[in-house]
Parts: C-alpha cells; sequence; structure tokens
C-alpha cells in the first residue's frame, strides 16, 4: 500500500534526475513511495529522462507542464496528482539529503504532528558544504521578512524541504496562491488551523550536478508571494504587478515625450504647454509606443513569469499581440490626453488621465490574448 509520494519540481535537472532515484531508493528501503517529477517542459529534456527511468521503475512519474511555469505551483500540482496519504516536497538537485524523509514521515504519520520540515537554520544544521556564504545571508534575511510579514514564526519559513498529509494539503489548495518561490510559507500562511509543525535540522549540501537557476527574478517572485499573502485578497496580485509595472510605464513615457519634444524636435515648453498641438500629439504618440513596448518586456519578465515567452518569434509575435491588444487603450490614451489638452489641461495632466483610461483595457484582454489561451 502506498505510504508516501515525493514531489520533486524540476527545470533543466536532467543529468540529477538518475542520482535522486538512486538516493531515493536507497533512503527509503522498506517503505512504499513514488516519486513525481513535476517538469516545467526544460529545454534539456528533463521529463524525457525521468519517463526512461520510469520505464523499469514504476514508482517514478512524470507530469510536464506545457505553458506555465513556477516551482509554487508545480509542487501543488504534484501534492494533488496522487493517492499517498503522505506527501513531501524536495529539490531534485540534490541539496536535500533525502535521509531525512523516514524521520519526517515517522513524525507526520505519529499523528503528534502535521508538517514535518527540514531547516538550514535550525540548532545542528549546517550550509558549510553549500559554499555559498552569501546566499545563505540572503536566505536569513527573506526569513527574516517573511516571518515578519506572514507571522510565521519558523527557523526557516522559506525551507523547500517538508511533508504533511496530502488532504491537509487538498482541503486548502483552491485558497494557496501558487505564486511565489517556497510553498510551505504559503501553505502555513493560509491553513486556519494552526499547524503542528516538526523542525528537523537540515544540513544543507551542494549541487548535484548544473548550474543554480536562482536569478533576480526569484528575489521578485519571493516580494510577490509576500504581497500575495498580505495584500493579495484586496487587489488581486496579477493585477497588482501589471498596475505597477503601467505605472513604470508612466515615467518612460514622460521621459520619451520629454526627449522627443525637446531634443529631436526643439520644441519650448512655455508657461506649461509645449507651443504646437499638431507637434504635441504625434511626440505623445511616439512616446506612448515605446512606453508600451516597455510594459511587454517587463510584464513577459515579470507579471507573467510563469508564462513567459521566451525566443525571438515567440516574443516578436507576444509584442505584436500585445500592441493591437492594447490599440484601443493607446488611441483612448492619445485621444483622451489631445482632447483634454484642447480644453486647457496641463500637457502632462492630460497624458496621465489618458494612461488611466486605457489601462484596464490592457489588462483585461493582455491576459487573455498575449499571455492566456484563447
Amino acid at each position: 500500500m502506498l505510504q508516501l509520494a515525493v514531489i520533486l519540481p524540476t527545470y533543466n535537472e536532467r543529468k540529477n534526475i538518475a542520482l535522486m532515484v538512486e538516493r531515493l531508493d536507497a533512503a527509503l528501503s522498506g517503505l512504499a513511495w513514488e516519486a513525481i517529477f513535476v517538469d516545467d517542459n526544460s529545454p534539456d529534456g528533463t521529463a524525457d529522462e525521468a519517463r526512461r527511468i520510469s520505464l523499469t521503475d514504476p514508482r517514478i512519474r512524470v507530469i510536464e507542464r506545457i505553458g506555465r511555469r513556477g516551482l509554487a505551483s508545480a509542487a501543488i500540482e504534484g501534492m494533488c496528482a496522487t493517492a499517498a496519504p503522505v506527501v513531501a516536497v524536495m529539490d531534485a538537485d540534490g541539496q536535500h539529503d533525502p535521509a531525512l524523509l523516514p524521520q519526517m514521515l515517522a513524525a507526520v504519520t505519529s499523528g503528534d504532528w502535521d508538517v514535518a520540515y527540514a531547516s538550514r537554520f535550525a540548532e545542528g544544521a549546517s550550509t558549510e558544504a553549500w559554499g555559498r556564504p552569501d546566499r545563505v545571508k540572503a536566505s536569513g534575511l527573506a526569513n527574516r521578512l517573511a516571518r515578519r510579514v506572514t507571522g510565521v514564526q519558523l527557523s526557516d519559513p522559506m525551507s523547500g524541504f517538508f511533508m504533511l498529509r496530502a488532504g491537509t494539503l487538498r482541503a486548502d489548495a483552491h485558497r494557496l496562491s501558487g505564486v511565489g518561490f517556497k510553498i510551505l510559507l504559503d501553505i502555513l500562511a493560509t491553513v486556519d488551523a494552526p499547524l503542528r509543525v516538526k523542525e528537523f535540522p537540515l544540513n544543507f549540501a551542494a549541487r548535484m550536478e548544473g548550474e543554480s537557476k536562482l536569478d533576480r527574478t526569484v528575489v521578485f517572485e519571493f516580494l510577490v508571494g509576500l504581497y500575495d499573502k498580505w495584500l493579495g485578497r484586496i487587489i488581486p496580485t496579477r493585477f497588482a504587478l501589471f498596475g505597477t509595472v503601467g505605472a513604470m510605464g508612466v515615467g518612460v513615457q514622460m521621459g520619451a515625450l520629454w526627449l522627443v519634444l525637446h531634443l529631436l524636435l526643439g520644441e519650448r515648453f512655455v508657461y506649461g504647454h509645449w507651443s504646437s498641438n499638431v507637434t504635441f500629439n504625434v511626440a505623445n504618440t511616439i512616446a506612448a509606443v515605446i512606453a508600451m513596448s516597455f510594459n511587454f518586456v517587463l510584464n513577459n519578465e515579470l507579471t507573467y513569469s510563469d508564462k513567459r515567452l521566451r525566443g525571438f518569434v515567440p516574443v516578436m509575435r507576444g509584442w505584436a499581440k500585445f500592441a493591437m491588444t492594447c490599440s484601443l487603450g493607446l488611441l483612448t490614451n492619445v485621444g483622451s490626453a489631445a482632447a483634454l489638452k484642447a480644453m486647457g489641461f496641463h500637457d502632462f495632466v492630460a497624458v496621465i488621465i489618458g494612461i488611466v483610461l486605457g489601462s484596464v483595457w490592457n489588462f483585461a484582454l493582455s491576459s487573455k490574448f498575449v499571455w492566456g489561451k484563447y
């Protein structure tokens, strides 16, 4: 009878799959287990490698996700895809020690604990083998910030190595944001009833093979996750991100407008107005297109990072779709600004009002036709 499912979200981990299966087999000897690799369509063939192993080892399963990305959502999808009564989440790169799994399973099945997790900062833990003191400091800072914002008081709430009953997860899976970098923090901050948590010290190791995929977007995803737990129920996270990028685009449009009028066209700014309405309209159109392109790039990298467009052709096609779906918003933006300027409004006030009027339209259609499905 199946006792445990180990969920391993992956992206470009082909070289580590066989090594991880060997370590799981050694650590979980005598237990009925399965491993589910949830792969975000890795270009290095990670899913194919897992499928190859599964042909001779039925304990190995693969979920290959197309068109969506993200560690948190991958972990949720994997945990909901098993019939095992207990689920564990860990990295596939070898930094998490599978030898802890039997102890964690004993704690969860004892009835005394709801969650077992491995902490890099518990007494007896070590990060020396990791060899990255800079990231140890960064992780400590992230943990302090996470505790302050969410109220989750653990030594390492950002841990990606934990275990709980599958029923506990499924009961609140619909309430989890699936946003951010660490799912444990999401679970503990979402479940209403306090969960009894057992902590295990972890000797955090270096990767077995390959390179770390931690980059600046991970920092962004972490902050997004905190925002979602703090204010996400008031203002939807995706819309807030889209609006933040749009606000940055306002600055870009203002700067581009000034550059085009003053430096390229030599227009003079007198008593709060540029000298020519026609020149202003042309320059504002150019500035709006520049700002729209800026917004597309940032939304693709940040707001829709889980659906990010990659490659020259997909990016250019996405930009074209973004331009098309925002065309009415662009017309509203420029047209409103022109009308308000003709009515005597200050130039910059007219531009800002035009931007606001087009923003909701841009978000709705962009979410559907650029980064979504028809």
